[in-house]
């Protein structure tokens, strides 16, 4: 299970839409071997028939699909866009952290929601991701959540 590592995190993206950024996020995964290109348009394809629902909270989105759409490898990437953009959420736009969610079952699904909810329920996780400077900062700031969530 690789969650946030430095190999999964990019900051400041460009891109033009929420399909851009998706891309992003889930290329990510594709690099390291976690996951498939056609994971990625899996999530492309839940997004465009299910809507903005993978906007979970004011400027997050966690962009995601069924296992068997091409996951190897239970991951998390992590990227932060440059100019945030709209997701067609009514509240919770415009996006600009995204996390692509990989998980080859439903119990890796699960704890890695767990763990990225624990992340996210702490506003001062939220600036931190928004002000780090480099994919280290972003490691640094897991290891600590994680010691504190005594894991």
């Amino acid at each position: 299970m690789r969650f946030l590592d430095t190999s999964l995190i990019s900051l400041d993206v460009e891109a033009k839409d929420a399909q851009e950024a998706i891309r992003a996020a889930g290329q990510l995964l594709v690099e390291i071997g976690a996951a498939e290109d056609s994971y990625v348009e899996a999530m492309l394809t839940a997004f465009q028939e299910q809507g903005p629902y993978i906007v979970v909270a004011p400027h997050i989105a966690i962009p995601h699909a069924k296992a068997e759409s091409g996951v190897h490898e239970a991951s998390v990437s992590f990227i932060r866009l440059k100019q945030p953009v709209a997701f067609g959420h009514p509240e919770n736009d415009p996006v600009e952290l995204v996390f692509a969610l990989g998980s080859s079952s439903s119990s890796e699904h699960i704890d890695l929601l767990r763990r990225l909810t624990t992340l996210l329920n702490e506003p001062t996780n939220i600036e931190a991701l928004k002000a780090a400077r480099t994919p280290e900062d972003i490691e640094g700031l897991i290891e600590s959540s994680i010691i504190e969530q005594g894991e």
